[in-house]
């Protein structure tokens, strides 16, 4: 990010934190609760939000050589992702054009040839057709036109994106907008994948969603965890299209104020959270950064499936790594000031994963399953956004707009 927008955005903050304010947009929301609980309107987003449209799959160290690949079957069509000759990026319906069977079950590693389980049909990673075993037998086919069928996937600042739709189109700079360059500024093409935590609940994908959309809950529900890492209920926030950042003073925006403005860093003294629309949140540094993937399971509406991935420069893993080596493994994670007061910039490896794994999973999720349970009930018609939480009001009126539907009501 360009510094000049870090002093701006780390004033804005500061003077929030000075006055004891938060953001106002002027204005409240009134939103429906069936939007997280009818099958039908779920079917019409799995076609307009995941299998049509373009997916962030992970970051460039996913496949972090020539031959690695990985494989994604989170939003309704199997796909494999691989780094094949010269370094490009590729991706794949991940089925055999012979039976349609996948040609690997394997997550992620390393292979130049694919072969189908069913008959042995063989592919390179770069998708040809290698081989037909018995095909005297088989019967004379066209190589060169059943290959796996390939799917648009562009790469650029780090990011791996992917259409599900291989009729569809990927275009970073209709989709991204300024966001674009700004996302690159950060340097993710250089942060090595650390772990990956799956989280399985029973809340609607837009639930888990809503639970990245303001930081009121903070020093209330994480009062114990993230609430003495962040002050809460004080944001930067700014639209782009569909998308949106999000940033959130951390304690350590006080060892600013002492620093000339030249020394700045946002990374040391906020939350910085771009939210990619429909389903992503993107928490990034100089040296993090944490992917966050939510998906709905589409045969349930109250079921929802959450993958959150963690990358580190190798400057931090080395660091986080070191720190594993150093604590115990009752350690505090959530203890900045005792971590300040020992000289001690960040938590250890694990006790990051631990943070945000925690935290999710069993602060903020918990406060989505009984959202979803009261929804379900059909006792409340509809929940209220506040003037202080912008990030649900864009992330839904969007939503609404995508799906050819009237907004949100404001409250006036």
């Amino acid at each position: 990010m360009e510094h000049g927008l870090q002093v701006k955005i780390l004033k804005e903050l500061m003077q929030q934190l000075d006055e004891g304010k938060n953001i106002d947009i002027g204005k409240q929301y009134r939103m429906p609760v069936n939007s997280y609980v009818s099958q039908e309107r779920a079917a019409k987003e799995q076609e307009h939000f995941f299998k049509n449209h373009p997916q962030l799959i992970g970051l460039s160290q996913d496949l972090p050589e020539v031959g690695s690949f990985m494989t994604i079957n989170d939003f309704g069509v199997p796909v494999l992702a691989t780094r094949a000759k010269g370094g490009k990026f590729r991706a794949f319906l991940n089925a055999c054009r012979h039976r349609s069977v996948k040609v690997t079950e394997e997550e992620r590693g390393k292979k130049t040839v694919f072969m189908c389980p069913f008959h042995h049909w063989s592919y390179a990673n770069s998708g040809e057709l290698l081989n037909i075993p018995d095909n005297d037998h088989f019967g004379e086919i066209d190589k060169s036109c059943h290959g796996l069928v390939e799917l648009p996937a562009a790469e650029h600042g780090g990011l791996l994106w992917v259409n599900p739709n291989p009729e569809g189109s990927l275009d970073l700079d209709d989709l991204l907008g300024p966001l674009k360059d700004e996302l690159a500024s950060f340097g993710m093409d250089r942060h090595l994948f650390g772990g990956i935590t799956t989280i399985e609940k029973r809340l609607n994908w837009k639930l888990a969603n809503d639970t990245f959309g303001e930081t009121y809950h903070f020093a209330k529900l994480h009062k114990d965890t993230l609430g003495r890492i962040f002050y809460g209920n004080n944001l930067h926030f700014e639209e782009f299209g569909r998308h949106h950042r999000f940033v959130t003073a951390s304690r350590g925006i006080d060892a600013m104020r002492v620093l000339p403005e030249s020394e700045w860093d946002i990374g040391r003294g906020t939350f910085v959270l771009y939210h990619l629309f429909p389903n992503i949140q993107l928490i990034v540094n100089d040296h993090t950064t944490t992917l966050i993937r939510i998906y709905p399971e589409f045969d349930n509406p109250s079921k929802s499936v959450t993958k959150i991935n963690f990358y580190f420069s190798a400057e931090a893993a080395a660091y986080a790594e070191q720190r594993d080596a150093e604590v115990s493994e009752d350690e505090d994670v959530y203890d900045f000031e005792g971590r300040a007061a020992a000289g001690t910039d960040g938590p250890s490896l694990a006790a990051s994963i631990e943070i945000f794994r925690s935290t999710v999973e069993t602060e903020d999720y918990e406060m989505g399953e009984m959202q979803q349970r009261a929804a379900e009930s059909g006792m409340l018609k509809e929940v209220v956004f506040g003037r202080n939480e912008p990030a649900l009001h864009h992330f839904h009126r969007n939503y609404s707009e995508a799906l050819g539907e009237a907004a949100p009501e404001p409250i006036t």
